[in-house]
This record gives C-alpha cells, structure tokens and sequence, in this order.
C-alpha cells in the first residue's frame, strides 16, 4: 500500500480488534473459566477452542473472499469482532463459555487472512515490509490488551474474589474495542471486487473450489506456510514451558521469567519491518531458513542454560529467528500466487500457522511428560531441523508461473 494513510487506517482497524481479541483471552479467558467451576483440563480447552474455529475456517474464508471480494468478508470478521464480546455477558457456564470461545474465533479466522490477503494485494514489491509493519501493528495491540484486561481485574479483586462486575466491565470494553474496529474498517476498508468475473452462484461455487484446489497443489505456498507453521510451533512450546523452566529448575525469579519472554517478543517487532524490506530487495527464501536455524539452535540449549544472562541471549536469538521467518514467509507465498488466489493462499498459511500454535504446546507437554524437558526441546528443535531441507527444496523467489492477475 503506497498511500501512507490507507495504510495507516488499516493498521489502525487491526490493532483496535487485535486489543479487543486480547482482552477477552489472557488473563482473563482463563480466570473466567475456573470462576465458573473449570479445572486445568478444562481451562485449556477453554483457551484453545478459538484456535480450532482458526483452523477449520481460514481457509473457506480466504477463498470466500476472493470470490465476493474483500469488503464484505472483512465486514462480517470485523462484526464478530465487534458483537461477539457481549455474548460473554450471558455465559453463566462452562459449557456456554466453550460455546462462546468457538464463535469469537470466527473473529480472526475470517478477518485475519483477508486482511492479510488486502495488505499483500495493495503493497506491490514491498510485501515484506508492509506485511511485516501490519503485522508488528496486531502484535502491539494483542500485546496491550492482556495487561489492560488484567489491570481491570485487579481492580476488582477483594478478600472474598473478583467483583460482580469484574468479567463484565472487561467484556464490555472488548466489545467497545471491536465497535470501534468495525466503524473504522466501514469507513475505510477497499471497496475491491472479487477476481473472478462470474456472478452467479454455479460460477462463484466452480471459482472457490477451484481457488482451493490451485493454491493447495502449489508447493511453494505449502513450503512457506509450513515453515511458518513449524517455527509457531516451537514458539508455542517455548511460551507454555519457558516460564516453567527458568522459575522452576534454573531457579530465576517470576519478574525474570517475564522479561525473557518480553525480550523475545521486543526483538521479534523490532526486527520485523526491517527484515521485510531486506527480503524484498534481497529475496526470501535465505532468511526463512536462516531464521529456521535460528529457532531450532536455542530451542536445543536453553534447557542446559541456568543463568539469566545466557537464557536471555537464547531467547532474543529465537526471538529474530522467529523475525525472520514471518517478515518473509507470507510474503513468499504472496509472490508465487496470482492476485485472485490471494485469500485462499493466506487462508492456507493461516491454517497452517493456527496447527503450529495448537501443537506447540499440545507436543510439548507430550514430550516433556514422556521424556522430560531437555530431550523433549531436542525433539523439537530436530522437527525444525529436518523441516530446513524439506522446505528449501521448493523455497524459491521466482515470479509466479502465470502473469499476475488484476482483481
């Protein structure tokens, strides 16, 4: 997007409904839960439900839009943003909470590879960068809601436990948040028309299935996708069981554990923008492999580590691997797709960027449970390893195999 303010007001719509989608999950998300009677199982289920909406539907969602153009799909993801924070409000249950967790996952599992798919449609040859700045926005957002939402809770917390109007008043100012997300996206999100010139339904049904079966057949986009997918899943593990770690058996204190994960993800959006532009003028596939390695080497060392100095060193490493690869993975996959495909290829990285953040922490506990906590980070970190050559066989830069196509 050349024009500084479109892009600007795009930022501005992702980071009110990233900070909305943030304040109903953590902490809150799961207080909620044990509030309402849930223990740890349950907990997570509660916390990963959302995820399983993700995966299930980013990919009809990016192929939706590409058929009924973009507006009117980021519309419908932009008012879950905005009405689904109130449904928390008549959650008098576990069940209804799980209940409510899966319909607030169709917020970013529409919305986020659309979103995706404009940004990557209007950036031209700087897709890294401009991808990379969209995305760094989102993580700022997601970033401020879970301190805002504890805060709230803070306040309402007593001797006795939370006030009545503890969940409430956080759930109202999620869903103010999205309110202010979706009357922003109305005004400003591109009235683009889908790429496909047939208007009926029989043709709009051949083009989505069709878009579908086009990407998921294109090994690059598969490529890319998957060493995305495969670096989440090793920061999925690294969040679940790092603070585990350096609390429990390097012996850090609590204040510590969390300015390691913060310095992870400090390196992570400051190095991003700047590594999507180098990725646009120097190529992509070097960097996502480079920043593979990157990930893979302090996953295999930090449970040997014990200081605070070397873990932190392990950390901020992992942290621009992990720059690396996302500056310039969905960026690769915009390169070799034709611009009608652009919302089924970002549906197809999204699912596969949802099954990395799912499994990462469901692996993890595996491993850790069977193997304990140094040989099961190996395991991980050679799950990288061996992705590496698997994807660089078809991690190339070349212009796509048929002429873009105008939406």
């Amino acid at each position: 997007m050349t024009a500084r303010s479109p892009f600007a007001s795009l930022c501005s719509v992702s980071f009110l409904a990233r900070f909305s989608y943030a304040l109903a999950r953590n902490p809150v998300l799961p207080l909620f839960a044990l509030a309402l009677g849930a223990g740890p199982e349950a907990v997570g289920l509660a916390v990963g439900v959302s995820t399983v909406t993700g995966i299930l539907f980013k990919m009809p969602a990016g192929a939706l839009s590409d058929v009924l153009g973009r507006r009117r799909v980021l519309l419908t993801g932009l008012c879950v943003f905005a009405f689904a924070p109130f449904l928390y409000l008549a959650v008098d249950s576990y069940q209804g909470l799980v209940l409510v967790r899966f319909i607030h996952g169709f917020a970013t599992a529409v919305y986020g590879p659309v979103i995706m798919a404009v940004v990557a449609q209007s950036a031209g040859g700087r897709k890294g960068e401009m991808l990379s700045w969209f995305s760094s926005v989102g993580i700022v957002g997601g970033l401020l809601g879970a301190p805002v939402g504890g805060l709230l809770l803070s306040l309402a917390s007593g001797p006795e436990g939370y006030a009545g109007w503890a969940f409430p008043a956080v759930y109202l100012l999620c869903g103010v948040s999205g309110l202010g997300a979706l009357v922003l996206g109305w005004r400003v999100l591109p009235d683009a028309p889908s790429g496909h010139a047939g208007t009926g339904l029989g043709a709009r049904l051949k083009a989505f299935v069709s878009g579908i079966k086009e990407v998921s057949a294109d090994r690059r986009v598969l490529a890319a996708s998957t060493a995305e997918g495969v670096q989440n899943m090793g920061l999925g593990a690294l969040e679940a069981f790092l603070p585990v770690y350096a609390v429990t058996v390097a012996g850090l204190p609590e204040y510590q554990a969390g300015l390691l994960w913060a310095a992870q993800i400090v390196v992570t959006l400051l190095s991003k923008p700047l590594l999507g532009r180098f990725s646009d003028q120097r190529g992509r596939a070097p960097l996502i492999l480079c920043g593979m390695a990157c990930c893979a080497a302090p996953l295999a060392l930090i449970p040997h580590l014990a200081g605070f100095w070397s873990l932190l060193v392990a950390c901020l490493v992992f942290g621009l691997g992990e720059a690396l690869v996302t500056s310039s993975s969905a960026a690769l996959v915009a390169d070799v797709c034709k611009e009608r495909h652009f919302g089924t290829a970002m549906g197809v990285f999204g699912t596969l960027f949802d099954v990395g953040h799912a499994s990462g922490p469901i692996l993890g506990g595996i491993l850790v449970g069977l193997l304990g906590l140094g040989p099961a980070f190996a395991v991980l970190a050679l799950i990288l390893g061996l992705s590496m050559p698997l994807c660089a066989r078809y991690l190339r830069n070349p212009e796509p195999t048929t002429p873009k196509e105008a939406p």
